[in-house]
């Protein structure tokens, strides 16, 4: 199942996407069944059907934090010139840093460098903690489209990566949460302006969603809704105002969003 989250005359709703996202512009609307309730509990669809195009998609979850991780692909540690460490590199991206999609990333008024990195997000639907591995998939909702937007100098000038990783609109999420998908071995995609910056798949993270989170788990409460960065693969590069950057993971959908200047 797809779970979007949108808005329709100022309430906001989740609802399941109906049809297939591939043929929609030619062979039919998408359709947002009304879930009663919250995706994180059970629930039911209304059965009342609104069109995708009469809504606004919203992030598809508003999460108590999310939690990254940095070098988790061999070939993105190499090209900035790092290796990949022994422990997975973790750090945290605030609930202001979340944007959904069609949502605008401001360029931050301190950096000159500013840089996409296309991610597999994973939503936690339950509370949890001290996950063992054979648990794993009990505690996630589904998978959605991420781009862990970085301030390159900011994060190279300063030992924290707060303000670099951290700034407003930082981590688009969307389109939708996947609930039904291997995770273990899809293609990831950058574009900008059409064209393409990354290409690459989750079999080449250096440590598997598994091993994440029972790495996370065994040091904090996961929430529902609570999401996970996974790395990024080779081919980062620089965005500038008016770019347009889209990630697209293969049985998930397209994240789109567009570069503005900070007013």
């Amino acid at each position: 199942m797809r779970i979007a989250r949108f808005s329709i005359d100022g309430n906001v709703a989740f609802g399941a996407v109906e049809g297939n996202a591939a043929l929609a512009a030619s062979e039919g609307e998408l359709v947002l069944d009304i879930i009663k309730g919250i995706p994180f509990a059970d629930f039911e669809l209304s059965g009342t059907k609104v069109p995708l195009s009469k809504v606004r998609l919203l992030p598809p979850v508003l999460p108590n934090k999310v939690v990254a991780i940095g070098r988790n692909y061999a070939e993105h540690a190499a090209e900035l010139g790092n290796e990949v460490p022994d422990a997975p590199i973790t750090f945290f991206k605030p609930s202001t840093s979340v944007v959904g999609p069609g949502d605008p990333i401001t360029y931050p008024s301190f950096s000159q460098d500013l840089h996409h990195e296309a991610e597999l997000a994973v939503v936690i639907g339950r509370m949890c903690r001290e996950v063992p591995r054979e648990r794993v998939k009990d505690v996630i909702l589904g998978y959605t489209c991420a781009n862990d937007v970085t301030a390159r100098d900011v994060q190279q000038r300063e030992k924290q990566w707060a303000r670099a990783k951290g700034f407003d609109s930082s981590c688009p999420l969307g389109p939708w949460i996947e609930t039904d998908l291997d995770p273990s071995d899809l293609t990831i995609q950058c574009t900008v302006n059409g064209e393409q910056r990354q290409l690459g798949r989750t079999s080449d993270m250096v440590r598997s969603i598994e091993d994440l989170i029972v790495h996370i788990s065994e040091a904090m409460t996961l929430l529902p809704g609570d999401v996970i960065l996974t790395g990024t693969p080779a081919g980062v590069g620089s965005l500038n105002v008016g770019d347009e950057v889209a990630v697209t993971i293969e049985g998930i959908g397209t994240l789109t969003n567009k570069v503005i200047k900070r007013g």
